[in-house]
């Protein structure tokens, strides 16, 4: 990853590879974090680390060890973003799969969901705040930024409603 960021597909293979080897305790928490750091850099790459860490196995994004906390925070403002889109998205998508009757689905939704709440908690506080805002006014006022996101995904009131209950469950940590 010298010179060139990894493209989103890269990405998300060089994370899995990476997890496991942690999970396995054949990395430390420095190096893991280290690595992060780089992959974090770039949109895709950071893209690529949460779509593996957040929806997968391993239970790094359940047990962050301050390193890899760090290094999250100190990526700064990208970080925030996918990560509240990434609340925004599994939390609808866990009320679709609620509706649909597929458990497993909805069961996997609201882990990624309950990940994303417990990394928010440990974000940088005042980028979250302004970043949930933006998001809750979308949600419940329909207005300002994320309202086009919000409408894209086709998200209806009670996701948007469900998308508002996971942005105060960030603030109650």
């Amino acid at each position: 990853m010298e010179d060139q960021q990894p493209t989103f597909q890269q990405a998300m293979e060089i994370t899995a590879a990476w997890l496991q080897q942690w999970d396995n305790e054949e990395i430390s928490d420095e190096v893991l974090a280290d690595r992060i750091g780089e992959m974090v850099a770039s949109r895709d790459g950071a893209r690529g680390f949460f779509v593996v860490s957040l929806a997968g196995e391993s239970v790094l994004m359940d047990r962050l060890p301050d390193a890899v906390v760090g290094q999250l925070r100190g990526a700064g403002a990208g970080v925030v973003d996918l990560s509240v889109r990434n609340l925004a998205m599994s939390t609808a998508m866990a009320v679709h799969h609620r509706r649909t009757g597929d458990e497993a689905q909805q069961a996997g939704s609201e882990r990624v969901s309950s990940r994303c709440i417990e990394l928010l908690r440990l974000l940088e506080p005042a980028e979250v705040k302004e970043r949930l805002e933006q998001l809750l006014a979308a949600a419940l006022d329909n207005r300002g930024e994320d309202v086009a996101f919000l409408e894209k995904w086709g998200y209806d009131a009670e996701q948007k409603q469900a998308i508002g209950d996971s942005i105060y469950a960030v603030a109650e940590g």
